[in-house]
């Protein structure tokens, strides 16, 4: 079976070199496509593999039409909204993510943005701290699990709302559960965002939830933009001069902020929760294992479309 890697910002090459000892250990042969500049590119090379392997880049219809023997795809991260669900299904591909490979990175990457503006920005003004602080994560997968454990070093209380995640669970990580998202933001200064962009997470942040959280209120969104309303969002900052929006993707209203906000937001330049270099290697080597372990005994416990 021909593996491709195709990779509009390449991996690592540590893990371009685990994921070959994966594949080839396997028996597959493995193509690489790095650094591509036009689709034109990917649709010529994904015209006879069997198998491919994506970190953001776009799996849509039209690449689908032109991948003929493609049988799986791989996103090698937890989000897989750059996958065409229904376009694999109706080509017979099976879709899959690597969910907890990049769990570690995108909870560290929160941490660090609240301590970037709780210190100002490292401006030399008189900042505060985090210790004694709540923090209240909106949904416990694999991101919250290292969030809670993060925060408790850090000496803050942690609540969590999850309706998917047994209450018991939960509170074995020494976190208290929220009946409610209502209580999860009247219970905590910091909130932070874990859940994927679906049809029924998509603007679901907004002002009702918003204007519930205490003073000096800190929002801060490692999961997808889509799950905020911006509208309600701006009005929110147009009442409350605490309020305060830390962001691991810029916002459609990015202009709105800057002319208007200065100091009370945090947004990275682009989506920096997996960039760094063990998550890179982590998610590419288990997306090529999850391959491998497709063509040899039909798993497909991480398949995401149906």
């Amino acid at each position: 079976m021909k593996i491709l890697v195709a990779t509009e910002k390449a991996f690592v090459a540590v893990a371009v070199k685990q994921i070959r000892e994966v594949v080839e250990a396997a028996g597959h042969e493995l193509a690489l496509l790095e650094n591509y500049k036009n689709v034109s590119e990917l649709l010529a090379a994904v015209a006879d593999a069997d198998a491919m392997i994506v970190r953001s880049d776009l799996v849509t219809a039209e690449v689908l039409d032109a991948a003929k023997k493609l049988r799986i795809v791989v996103r090698a991260g937890a989000g897989y909204d750059n996958l065409d669900l229904a376009a694999c299904t109706a080509h017979n591909v099976v879709a899959m993510n690597t969910p907890g490979q990049n769990s570690n990175a995108v909870a560290e990457l929160a941490f660090e943005m609240m301590l970037y503006q709780a210190r100002g920005g490292f401006g030399g003004k008189s900042g505060s701290e985090l210790r004694g602080k709540s923090i209240g994560l909106h949904a416990f997968g694999n991101v919250g699990k290292y969030m809670a454990e993060i925060a408790k070093g850090f000496g803050m209380d942690v609540y969590a709302f999850d309706p998917f995640v047994n209450e018991k669970d939960i509170e074995k990580q020494g976190v208290k559960v929220c009946k409610s998202i209502e209580d999860l933001y009247s219970a905590c200064q910091y909130v932070s965002l874990h859940m994927p962009a679906n049809d029924k997470t998509k603007k679901s942040i907004g002002y009702d939830l918003l204007r519930k959280m205490p003073s000096d209120a800190v929002l801060v969104n490692t999961a997808r933009k889509e799950v905020i309303d911006e509208d309600g969002l701006l009005k929110i900052f147009a009442e409350r001069p605490d309020f305060k929006y830390l962001s691991d993707v810029e916002p459609d209203c990015k202009a709105q902020f800057e002319e208007k906000y200065k100091g009370r937001f945090v947004f990275t330049a682009k989506k920096m929760g997996a960039q760094t270099e063990e998550a890179n290697i982590n998610a590419g080597v288990a997306a090529a294992y999850q391959i491998a372990d497709y063509f040899k005994t039909g798993n497909e416990k991480f398949k995401v479309n149906k």
